[in-house]
Formats: structure tokens, sequence, C-alpha cells
């Protein structure tokens, strides 16, 4: 898996995702979220792959242990790159999970989501009646997915240096909430530069909008990438 900066694919159809990857003349890692995959299905996936790209199947699995197991059976024979499930699904939903996903192909990643990036501390408090920082949250759900074998988290990279620190360089952090300076922040609370991301320790960064939405998507990206691997 490389480490890329990962496009996200915010499209909600196989023709939109065709015209922008269409510019680019270079191997990519893009991200299918939900809005996509639940309109296109496997086929993009299959698509996606036909153009040499890396994939990270950005589905959030969160249900029981068995269900999650058996679904992430399904996905791993979509060939994708990385996939997720949610921590909050508990140690037993995680280990379910990785061995569903090992049946049938042993090189994907797996990893969890601690906190998304648009909650804010006082959201975890109030609505999720988490009484701790997102810090303490995060690290404790980190600690949680890798007990169960994951090779990973999802965190802001607000966080990574914390991970990094407790749970070592080769432990996954890959990091939403990245906008170059002086661009909008759209629903992102705990953001920074892919700059700083690199520099507080993530390991992969994922990029949506300032790239799918730009006047010029490729000069975006390779901005961005210059930025993130130099």
């Amino acid at each position: 898996m490389n480490n890329l900066p990962i496009i996200a694919l915010d499209f909600d159809s196989s023709e939109a995702v065709d015209t922008f990857l269409d510019q680019f003349d270079e191997p990519l890692f893009v991200k299918v979220g939900m809005e996509l995959f639940y309109q296109t299905g496997p086929q993009l996936i299959a698509s996606i792959k036909a153009r040499g790209h890396d994939i990270f199947l950005d589905l959030k699995l969160h249900d029981i242990p068995n269900t999650v197991g058996k679904a992430m059976e399904g996905l791993s024979k979509l060939n994708v790159d990385l996939v997720n499930v949610h921590a909050a699904g508990g140690t037993e939903m995680m280990t379910r999970a990785l061995e569903g996903l090992k049946k049938h192909n042993q090189n994907i990643k797996i990893v969890a989501v601690t906190q998304l990036t648009s909650t804010t501390e006082t959201m975890l408090r109030n609505e999720q009646n988490i009484q701790s920082s997102i810090e303490d949250a995060v690290l404790n759900y980190a600690h949680l997915a890798k007990t169960s074998g994951l090779d990973g988290v999802v965190c802001s990279p607000l966080e990574s240096a914390l991970l990094t620190g407790e749970l070592g360089k080769n432990f996954l952090k890959v990091t939403p909430g990245i906008r170059p300076a002086n661009t909008h922040l759209d629903d992102q609370k705990r953001i920074t530069t892919p700059e700083e991301a690199k520099q507080l320790g993530s390991t992969h960064i994922v990029v949506g909008r300032p790239i799918t939405k730009s006047n010029n998507p490729v000069a975006s990206y390779h901005k961005i990438k210059e930025s993130w691997l130099s």
C-alpha cells in the first residue's frame, strides 16, 4: 500500500468518477466512501482497479460481530487495499472483521475509525456522553484496535503524535481533515495542512474537496502531493 495522498472520490455516479480520473495519467490512491459505493456497487471498484489505482473502501462497518465478519468476508473479494470499521463496535467485532477480511485476501489493510474529524469535544461529552478529552477517547479506541490485530486507525492528524508515541510508528494513522492553508474548512473541525500532518506523524492523509472541487484538480493534487511527500 503506497503512501500517496488519498483522494476522496465524493461523487454520486461512476460517470463523474470516470470524468475526474480521466484527467490523471499516473497511479493514484483513491477513497470510495458510502455516498459513491451505495450508488455504484462493486462494479466501480473493478473499474478503478483496472486503471491501476489503489483503493481505500471507506464503509465504516459497525454492527454485531457476525454481521461485520460476514460483510468483510464479502468485501475482501473486491481486491481493494484498505478497509475500515468503527472502533466503537468493540474488540469482538473488530476481531471478526479481521478474520472475515483475511479469508480471501491476506494483503488488505484494515483500520478502525476512532472519532470523526467533524466531532468536537462538546459533541463528545454532550451527545456521545464520553466524559473525557477527545485525545483520551481516541487513544482508548486505538489501543482496542491494536489489541484486536488491526493495522491502525482513522483519526485526526492532531492525534497522530500521541498515537505514534503510544503505539509505534508502524501503526497506521490515516488522517482526514486535511486542508491546504487558506482553503475552506467545510464541515471539518479538527484539521491541519498536509505539512503539519506529516510533522505530527500521520502515515496517510485523505483529501477530498480541495482536489475534487478545484478548478484544476490535477494541479491541486500535485501541490498537496508535493507538500505531503517532500
